[in-house]
């Protein structure tokens, strides 16, 4: 292929991707138990800008595309993209392929920190069952004061929530390096299979916390770690939005330093680079991405492994940073409606499909690596 071709192409799939971003909004919000066909959608939309009458649209046409479908899209398409970043950077630093907060063992360590505060603190959890057990004027005047009711609870998880999952993160990766060796040679070759082995021991800790949780709070933590845009607002979009923003913009500025480790880290130290600072960095960063969104939707896997292959497939020799958080926020808009519409009423965890393609996505890069 000429150069000029190249470019062409180049130039295509991103009109394709930018236009497909304009357009996903407005198709995916006509899918839902509601009826409400896309022209319906097209028309909330664009009434603002025509002058139309708001008085002729349905106000619970409305109500359900702007309060309820379009939060969802917003949470997915932010989840999808922060967990492709996250992905890309994690194959780059650690020049693995396989590499992806869910193999490398992130995503569990967050969802053990988040299924911490869950069970133990929340509405239903094991300190207010303690507190109701134990009988004390103490207990009982901690109980009356509101501190654990399901209001309360909800109002207070949006900051407790992210910070458990970004310990429970944090610890996962200081494991893994751990566990890889500090300096050693066969640190990156090492990482993954460190990884895979710390997210089967934060998995089994998880399992283990669910087995003493109260069945109301297990049943809930259960459909919560499977993944889910549910309960998405605007309100609980702020700061997922705000720290996968900075968190591209942050990669951005260090992309140069970044694709240098891709040549290997003799090569990069000799540009100037600090390998080992860099890697961590980056690491915390990911961990901090993961705990976020683990924290709002709940443990989604393969997308960071997935979305950034698929994108050097489309871009061959190209690092686009921006391109791979768009398919990946696409791919999970899109996999949200397959998810709500595949059954009749009845909705699957967006984690179960996640997996189930991700898992054949994954024996097929091991078949090509071969």
């Amino acid at each position: 292929m000429t150069l000029a071709a190249s470019s062409m192409k180049y130039k295509l799939l991103i009109f394709a991707t930018a236009l497909l971003t304009l357009m996903t909004p407005i198709a995916a919000s006509s899918f839902g138990a509601a009826n409400i066909s896309f022209e319906q959608v097209l028309g909330l939309f664009t009434s603002p800008f025509l002058g139309a009458d708001a008085d002729s649209t349905n106000a619970l046409t409305q109500r359900i595309v702007f309060e309820l479908r379009l939060p969802r899209i917003a949470l997915a398409f932010i989840a999808g993209a922060g967990l492709a970043l996250a992905g890309s950077v994690l194959q780059t630093v650690t020049r693995n392929p396989l590499a992806d907060p869910y193999l490398f063992g992130i995503s569990s360590g967050a969802s053990f920190g988040a299924v911490l505060v869950l069970s133990f603190f929340g509405s239903q959890g094991l300190v207010q069952q303690w507190l109701s057990e134990s009988g004390s004027h103490l207990a009982e005047a901690i109980l009356r004061s509101g501190w654990f009711s399901h209001d309360a609870w909800w109002s207070w998880s949006s900051l407790s929530l992210p910070i458990g999952a970004f310990i429970g993160a944090c610890f996962s990766v200081l494991l893994v390096l751990s566990l890889s060796g500090f300096g050693r040679a066969s640190q990156v070759e090492r990482m993954l299979l460190s990884g895979v082995a710390t997210s089967f021991m934060f998995g089994a800790l998880t399992s283990l916390v669910l087995y003493f949780s109260s069945p109301q709070a297990a049943a809930s933590v259960l459909f919560w770690s499977l993944g889910s845009f549910a309960k998405a607002s605007w309100q609980g979009l702020v700061i997922p939005a705000v720290v996968v923003s900075a968190s591209i913009l942050i990669i951005l500025a260090f992309k140069r330093q970044v694709i240098a480790i891709q040549a290997g880290d003799e090569s990069a130290h000799s540009l100037g680079v600090n390998v080992a600072k860099l890697r961590l960095y980056m690491l915390v960063l990911c961990s901090l991405i993961t705990a976020v969104l683990v924290a709002s939707c709940g443990g989604i896997g393969f997308v960071g492994l997935m979305i950034p292959h698929t994108v050097r497939l489309l871009f061959p020799g190209q690092q686009p940073i921006l391109i791979t958080a768009l398919v990946g926020g696409l791919f999970m808009v899109w996999i949200d409606v397959l998810a709500r519409c595949l059954l009749a009423n009845q909705e699957l965890p967006v984690g179960i499909i996640t997996a189930a393609i991700g898992s054949v996505f994954f024996l097929f890069v091991l078949r090509h690596r071969r």
